[in-house]
């Protein structure tokens, strides 16, 4: 039986072109995306798009979106065996750990791709990207189950696992880096599928979508200097259920008793406070200075080696979830898509 992969198109350099007036690249028509890679005709999978109009700045991506996005993939769950998200580079990775939360035991390949100039030009990276990522999303095991059941983004050669992805470049091809995970597959001459760091869900239970986000959170970067009054304000804030705390090294803090007091303020009052480090590589280990020792005993908790990315929409999703602050602590500490390694 011949697979089948839906390519939905949200927006994205990918499927761009350049105005010959204003030299700036604005977004095109799908079909000229999909004239654009005749190498499409060659698959053994059959393969549908959706579009989303107009297209989306990445952006401009939002829950809300998000959100739309779950909904395509869940409505056409049970008619395809994969799914390859077409999508702007700059928030990817926002949007693929929303989504390996909002579809829970995922059963299928969800795979985000684009690339970093559009589809059109002589150099372009969005051709491999896409057709490597078609045939990623359409492979099965002997028993007839996806290799990849988990959402992933594809860049470069790499397949890296979605709650665990990076921008690291702006302009490079090599744009995305999964710095505290193995990559699950590698895309050369073969295409090497590194199973025993691939999710294994339960095939037996369906995939049960969630369409609810809490965006009560912000994220704040702690530096030298940094101000008490604006510390506390942000703290305060009405409202505000969660804070992702980036922090020094392995999850250090400045020793200012204000900052220690505020943060235990923040706690009592019900507010989730996530110590995610600074570094792109590593883990927080709040034991290891007595700075850290400090903020695990104002009720910070630890995001162990989580991506920022990751942290902010799994407090989304758990808000949605639970009303209690204590419950989503607990919760931020377990891994519940392989997000983190605890």
């Amino acid at each position: 039986m011949q697979t089948k992969v839906l390519l939905i198109y949200t927006g994205g350099t990918i499927g761009m072109n350049c105005n010959p007036r204003t030299k700036a690249l604005e977004p095109f028509d799908f079909e000229h995306l999909l004239s654009n890679v005749p190498e499409l005709n060659q698959f053994d999978t059959e393969i549908s798009t959706y579009q989303f109009l107009p297209p989306i700045d990445s952006s401009d991506m939002s829950p809300m979106r998000w959100t739309d996005l779950s909904h395509v993939i869940a409505d056409n769950y049970d008619n395809y065996d994969g799914f390859v998200v077409l999508h702007g580079t700059d928030t990817m990775a926002y949007t693929a750990s929303a989504l390996s939360y909002m579809l829970e035991n995922l059963t299928k390949p969800v795979i985000f791709t684009g690339s970093q100039l559009p589809i059109g030009q002589l150099r372009t990276d969005g051709k491999e990207n896409l057709i490597t990522s078609i045939e990623i999303a359409a492979a099965k095991n002997q028993d007839g189950t996806a290799i990849v059941p988990e959402v992933g983004i594809y860049f470069n050669g790499h397949l890296l696992r979605g709650n665990r992805t990076t921008k690291q470049s702006a302009d490079g091809f090599n744009a995305f880096e999964s710095f505290n995970y193995p990559h699950l597959v590698e895309a050369g001459v073969n295409i090497t599928y590194h199973k025993e760091m691939i999710r294994k869900p339960d095939f037996s239970k369906p995939m049960t979508p969630h369409f609810k986000l809490d965006n009560n959170v912000i994220i704040f970067s702690l530096f030298p200097g940094v101000r008490e009054d604006l510390i506390r304000h942000i703290i305060a804030t009405p409202n505000l259920k969660s804070i992702v705390m980036r922090t020094f090294g392995s999850g250090n803090a400045p020793q200012n008793p204000w900052l220690i007091s505020a943060l235990k303020e923040g706690t009592r009052k019900g507010k989730v406070i996530i110590n995610i480090s600074q570094c792109l590589e590593g883990r927080v280990e709040m034991g290891r200075y007595d700075t850290g020792y400090q903020l695990k005993e104002a009720g910070v908790v630890s995001g162990f080696d989580s991506t920022v990315e990751s942290a902010v929409t799994k407090l989304m999703f758990l808000q949605s979830q639970y009303d209690d602050p204590e419950q989503i602590r607990r919760y931020m500490q377990r891994s519940i898509r392989g997000e983190i390694t605890v």
